[in-house]
């Protein structure tokens, strides 16, 4: 679709848009706005109505193609300059919109431009786009707004040139650097309940299209198994996971396969994880703001007791990164 001016489609919010410090706006009430900068929110004193706020999000809304009424009373959706806009509508919420504009001002980072930002230390970087050239199956976990995003568009174009790879989003957010790219994402159903995409159906797709590698934007539910079902078949991939720690992160793993049906169990996940999976990347936000790898752990492969086996590599101190007994392969 043709791009919009994003003056015209942002309006009264359009001067934040714009502006290279905020990272995130989100929209509370017509008269309670915040922003994020550096990681932190403030309130500031720009003040909408009610109809403005709609009207808004109806602009942005024309350009997505992306559906909001009261049979679908939130969306995720994409703007022209590649933020991600998420709307809930009452009576989901109390009395407003409730609007969420999410930027990405570091889509075209590089690992070495995250380790000049502090993000990791240059040593990390070396060894993470070895990891990603040999192909290891890397899995980036940690919380929102810590950069999980980020890290993974920064991973992705450490990908050998010569690869194919396919990205499978709900929403377009990754922007990898690589020449033999096709990017996909979900799409939710229409007037009559018809047309759903599924990241499942997706994950199933890309396996036809000859890719070398594949990734995930974020694992939430039973796309999990197919992932893993892919991953463990060879092809390697990546994706992203809410998580509080790389231990947590295969956790969860483990777990979400079991949403697929009842005939998948912790005996025929626990070594599928083990197998498909070779490093954990936790980051995290700090109070101060600060986006950083705090912990990076190779699964070895091995399981007990229905749990993949972890081993650190890195892990941040509060000051400066300790080397642990595991090794990137």
């Amino acid at each position: 679709m043709e791009t919009m001016d994003p003056g015209v489609v942002f309006g009264p919010i359009a001067d934040l848009i714009a502006d290279p410090t905020v990272e995130e706006i989100w929209i509370n009430a017509p008269e309670r706005i915040f922003i994020a900068r550096a990681g932190k929110s403030h309130l500031i004193n720009l003040v909408l109505t009610s109809e403005s706020v709609k009207q808004l999000v109806d602009r942005a809304l024309i350009w997505s193609g992306r559906r909001l009424d009261l049979s679908q009373p939130f969306v995720d959706a994409r703007l022209p300059d590649g933020s991600r806009l998420h709307v809930v509508i009452p009576e989901i919420t109390a009395e407003h919109w409730a609007v969420n504009i999410r930027k990405h001002l570091m889509q075209h980072k590089t690992l070495d431009d995250l380790a000049r930002m502090g993000a990791l230390s240059q040593e990390i970087a070396t060894e993470l786009s070895g990891a990603v050239k040999r192909g290891l199956n890397i899995l980036v976990s940690g919380g929102t707004q810590a950069g999980k995003t980020t890290l993974l568009n920064a991973l992705c174009s450490e990908i050998p040139i010569g690869q194919r790879v396919i990205t499978i989003e709900e929403v377009f957010e990754l922007q990898p650097r690589v020449p033999d790219l096709i990017q996909m994402q979900t799409r939710g159903a229409n007037l009559q309940g018809e047309g759903v995409v599924t990241l499942r159906k997706l994950i199933k797709e890309a396996l036809r299209m000859r890719p070398s590698r594949i990734v995930v934007g974020e694992v939430r539910e039973a796309e999990a198994l197919d992932l893993l079902l892919a991953l463990n078949a060879g092809l390697p991939g990546m994706g992203t996971l809410h998580a509080n720690s790389a231990r947590d992160a295969i956790s969860k793993l483990q777990t979400l396969p079991l949403l697929a049906g009842e005939n998948i169990s912790h005996k025929f996940i626990a070594p599928t994880v083990a197998s498909a999976i070779d490093l954990v990347i936790q980051v995290s936000l700090s109070a101060e703001g600060q986006r950083r790898i705090i912990e990076i752990a190779r699964v070895t492969g091995r399981y007990e007791n229905d749990r993949a086996e972890l081993e650190s590599i890195w892990h941040w101190n509060g000051e400066n990164y300790e080397r642990g007994l595991g090794r990137m392969q």
